[in-house]
C-alpha cells in the first residue's frame, strides 16, 4: 500500500512514512530538560563562546570531534574558530580560523566530511560586505594549521545586500552543495541554494521557495534563515531551520523540524530548565559517542531564564543506521565525486540548478 501525503492549510499531516519517526525526533529535540548532556551558553577552554557551532566526527581522530563556530572579540570583529572535544560539552580551542587581518569579521561556519578525504569550511565573510566563503582542507592536519588547498568567494548573486549563514548538504574536494540566506529585497531573510565546483570555479545559486513556504504557513513571515541538515533518524531525512515571527523581535525567534519529503515544517516547543523561548541558528549532527549513537543539537537563545548565548546538548538513542545526509557516499567516491547525486531537496545539482534557470527564463 502506498501512503500519500495531504497537507492542509496549518501544515499538519496525515498518514505519510516519516510521520513516527519525525513525532519521535522531535520529542527528543523538545525537550533539553531530559538530555543526556546540556551546557547554556557553552564556551571552550579560552573563554570564547560557542555561539552557532557546528560539530562533526573527526574521522582522523578515534572518539574526538569537531567544532565550528564564531566569537566576538575584543576589537568588535567576530571571527570563526575551530576547537575540539571528547565528550561533546568541554571543548579545546585549537586555531582561528577566519575573521582577522582585513577580513573585517567572519561568522556562521559550517563544516563536513569529504567522502574522498578531507573538510569542507564555509561561513559568513566580511560584516561590511556579507558574503559566503568557501575553503577545502585535504586532511585533519592541514584544518589544525589552516592551510586549505582549495578557496573561493562566492560573488552575491540573489542580493545586492547580503548573503550568508551556509549549511552543507554534500561536499568533497572538488564540488560543494550549500544551503544559504540571501537578504531580500534588502528587507527580510529567505532560503536559497547553491553550488560550487572548485575544478570549473562555478558557482550557481537559486532561491529555494519550498522551504520558505514551510515556515510562512506557520505565520513567521519576518527573516527565515539559519538551517542544518538533513540527517537520517528511522529511515527518513530531516532539517531544522529557523523563522521569526515580528521583523527587528529576536524575542520572536523559533525554531522548526524541516520533512523533505512531506515539504512543511513544524514548530519545535522547546523545553529548557529556565523555559527559555525564542531560539535561533539550530544544527544537528548524528554522532556516535563512548559506543552510543546520539543526536547533537546546538541553538542560540535569544530570550528566557536560562543563561542567553549557545545551547549545545544530546540525546543518546538506540542504533537505527541512521546517517548525517540524505545520500549515501558511494564506494568509489574519489572518482566520482563530481558526478550527478540526487537527493531529497528541490535542487540537488549544479546541473539541476542550470536545468530550472532554463525552466524559468
Amino acid at each position: 500500500m502506498t501512503l500519500v501525503s495531504f497537507l492542509i492549510p496549518s501544515g499538519s499531516i496525515f498518514a505519510v512514512p516519516s510521520f513516527a519517526a519525525r513525532t519521535e525526533l522531535v520529542s527528543l529535540i523538545e525537550n533539553v530538560t531530559a538530555a543526556s548532556a546540556k551546557r547554556y551558553r557553552a564556551t571552550d577552554n579560552r573563554g570564547h563562546v560557542l555561539d552557532c557551532i557546528k560539530v562533526i566526527a573527526n574521522p582522523y581522530v578515534h572518539g574526538q570531534f569537531i567544532g565550528v563556530y564564531h566569537t566576538m572579540a575584543g576589537d568588535g570583529k567576530i571571527r570563526v574558530n575551530l576547537a575540539v572535544s571528547t565528550n561533546l560539552m568541554d571543548w579545546t580551542w585549537v586555531k582561528e580560523l577566519a575573521g582577522s587581518g582585513t577580513d573585517n569579521g567572519a561568522a556562521m561556519p559550517t563544516i563536513k566530511h569529504s567522502p574522498d578525504g578531507g573538510f569542507v569550511l564555509a561561513w559568513e565573510q566580511n560584516n561590511f560586505d556579507p558574503h559566503i566563503k568557501i575553503s577545502y582542507y585535504s586532511n585533519w592536519n592541514d584544518l589544525e594549521l589552516d592551510h586549505p588547498s582549495e578557496m573561493f568567494s562566492c560573488p552575491r548573486t540573489l542580493s545586492k545586500c547580503a548573503e550568508g549563514t551556509p549549511n552543507i548538504y554534500y561536499a568533497c574536494s572538488n564540488y560543494v552543495e550549500l544551503g544559504f540566506h540571501y537578504f531580500s529585497n534588502c528587507d527580510v531573510d529567505r532560503q536559497a541554494r547553491g553550488a560550487l565546483n572548485f575544478r570549473t570555479r562555478r558557482w550557481i545559486t537559486t532561491k529555494e521557495t519550498t522551504l520558505d513556504k514551510a515556515v510562512l504557513a506557520l505565520g513567521y513571515s519576518a527573516n527565515i534563515g539559519d538551517r542544518d541538515g538533513y540527517i537520517r533518524f528511522k529511515g527518513s531525512d530531516f532539517g531544522l531551520i529557523e523563522g521569526q515571527k515580528v521583523k527587528n523581535d529576536f524575542s520572536t525567534f523559533r525554531c522548526f523540524i524541516y520533512d523533505p519529503v512531506t515539504k512543511n515544517a513544524e514548530l519545535l516547543n522547546m523545553h529548557t530548565d529556565g523555559n527559555s523561548t525564542a531560539f535561533s541558528n539550530p544544527t544537528i549532527t548524528r554522532v556516535n559517542i563512548n559506543g552510543r549513537s546520539a543526536i547533537f543539537v546546538s541553538m542560540f537563545i535569544f530570550a528566557g531564564h536560562d543563561p542567553l548565548g549557545p545551547l549545545i546538548y544530546y540525546r543518546l538513542i538506540d542504533c537505527d543506521q541512521g546517517t548525517n545526509s540524505v545520500r549515501s557516499t558511494p564506494k568509489n567516491a574519489s572518482s566520482v565525486c563530481c558526478e550527478r547525486y540526487k537527493g531529497n531537496s528541490e535542487i540537488s545539482t549544479i546541473a539541476d540548478i542550470e536545468n530550472t534557470e532554463s525552466k524559468e527564463k
